[in-house]
């Protein structure tokens, strides 16, 4: 099973861009995006042989996830059932018989991390939201998880200690939702391969310098590793500041 995940930065703009070649070279069983920026009715996007979930911001032009998928789920539900965080669009939850499928775009704390305490609160919330669902079954969380959780997974850690994405409080955030059951499936099989990332500023040519950051993931159940195949960062896919992530399943 192919599952990839990108953050596409406006769909309608990656649309512009070539997507749907994209889309249609990775011939994926599922396929979530996050930051659509799309409101209801705004794009008629035809995908032949999928099924196709949005769940929209309330706000127009922001935000937003998706998920186009060839396997019917059981049943579908969008965010996590607390209304301070479900109205930005950010999480969609699919159901199969044997995982839950889930794409998250997670709140950015912001530059002057005026959104971080939120964001601690996200953060709590989500885990405990994930880990009810881990009680039933295994999940597959895939998304932009604005967070670079450890040094190598950006170019310039140390002048990054006190910025959004890689503040302490994130990267430990992080580290609670691992230790509570779950996998890093890109470090499951690179965990010290460097200048492998998923995000690069749009200043200063920071993504043909490769000055980027690893800030989209697969992260699953614990339980699942034995069925992981590979895990791969699409560095060469354009169309957006950020590229598309793969998980490969036995």
């Amino acid at each position: 099973m192919k599952l990839i995940s990108w953050n596409v930065n406006g769909l309608r703009a990656a649309v512009r861009k070539g997507f749907v070649d994209t889309f249609n070279d990775f011939n994926s069983d599922i396929f979530a995006l996050q930051e659509i920026k799309l409101s209801e009715g705004q794009l008629d996007l035809k995908l032949d042989g999928y099924e196709m979930f949005y769940n929209y911001a309330e706000r127009k032009g922001y935000s937003g996830t998706a998920v186009f998928t060839r396997e019917k789920p059981l049943n579908v539900t969008y965010g996590m059932g607390i209304e301070e965080h479900d109205s930005e669009g950010r999480i969609i939850n699919l159901e199969y018989d044997d995982f839950y499928f889930i794409t998250c775009y997670t709140p950015n704390s912001k530059r002057k991390l005026e959104r971080l305490e939120y964001r601690m609160v996200w953060e709590d919330d989500f885990r405990n939201y994930l880990n009810n669902l881990n009680g039933k079954k295994p999940i597959i969380l895939c998304g932009d998880l604005n967070v670079a959780h450890r040094e190598i997974d950006l170019a310039n850690p140390k002048t990054n200690r006190k910025s959004a994405g890689f503040t302490d409080e994130e990267r430990n955030k992080f580290t609670e939702l691992l230790n509570a059951g779950y996998v890093d499936t890109f470090r499951h099989f690179y965990p010290e391969q460097p200048e492998e990332y998923s995000w690069w500023s749009n200043f200063a040519n920071s993504r043909e310098r490769n000055i980027g950051w690893r800030i989209d993931y697969f992260v699953v159940s614990n339980g699942i590793t034995k069925d992981l195949k590979d895990a791969k960062i699409h560095q060469s896919v354009m169309g957006s500041d950020h590229c598309p992530v793969e998980l490969l399943l036995k």
